[in-house]
């Protein structure tokens, strides 16, 4: 069988990588509707009056500032357990 052991196609690894970054950025675009909706729509109607509009914004910037931070915590984490690694080896 020919193309076992070759390299995979960079065009196509790097077409997975974009996918995949968008079906996480919907994910998480999903949650994030999903928790604020429930926090702060307490009626639905033809308008949202401003203590609702205000809460949602309040929401989203909570829920991206949390995001960010969990991010920013796991990649510390991250390069901590790699440091650890790469001493523990030499």
């Amino acid at each position: 069988m020919e193309g076992q052991g070759a390299a995979p196609d960079p065009q196509l690894q790097q077409f997975i990588e974009v996918e995949s970054q968008k079906q996480r950025f919907q994910q998480l675009v999903h949650q994030m509707t999903e928790v604020c909706w429930e926090k702060c729509m307490d009626k639905p109607g033809p308008k949202l009056d401003s203590r609702t509009e205000s809460c949602f914004v309040n929401c989203v910037e909570r829920f991206i500032d949390t995001s960010q931070f969990i991010l920013n915590r796991l990649e510390q984490t991250q390069r901590s357990r790699g440091s650890f690694s790469e001493s523990m080896s030499e």
